[in-house]
């Protein structure tokens, strides 16, 4: 069964795209495409002036992705987390970097605290700061108001 076909999208720096659906549409499809997670069978995927497909390498670093799992490691603290992450993409002045963008979703009280302590939500908006850690550009985001209280929507909505 073909999940999508006929897609044509163009997105410039700045702009926000929602994309809406059924289940089983292939909205989660597209965002492993354009993550470069999964090939699309035929077309051609170009972010950033790369080809998705034949640089992915070049590509994934640009990407910020959520997804409706958080990838968070539950036995870290939110500081090690991000730590851990910030290496991966190395984040310069990583530090400072850390306790910006906790203070953006609002967790910086709670830097030093496990993970798996967390609520839904607040796991939800440390998944968001590790998206954002490296400045990203494009943002993907699958479902990321999950688990979300009006508080942390509304800042998401700030960084989007």
């Amino acid at each position: 069964m073909t999940a999508l076909r006929g897609i044509e999208l163009e997105l410039q720096r700045g702009r926000c795209l929602g994309i809406f659906g059924p289940n089983g549409a292939g909205k989660t499809t597209l965002l492993k495409i354009l993550a470069t997670l999964i090939r699309p069978s035929a077309g051609r995927v170009c972010i950033a002036g790369h080809d998705a497909v034949q640089e992915a390498e070049k590509v994934r670093p640009l990407l910020g992705v959520l997804s409706h799992r958080t990838f968070l490691y539950g036995y870290l603290t939110a500081e090690e987390n991000l730590r851990f992450y910030g290496r991966l993409f190395g984040v310069q002045q990583l530090s400072e970097r850390i306790s910006e963008v906790l203070h953006v979703v609002g967790l910086e009280d709670y830097a030093q605290q496990l993970v798996r302590t967390y609520s839904r939500g607040m796991q939800q908006r440390l998944a968001i700061a590790r998206t954002i850690l490296h400045h990203p550009t494009p943002l993907l985001l699958d479902e990321p108001y999950t688990g979300l209280d009006q508080q942390a929507t509304s800042r998401l909505q700030v960084l989007v």
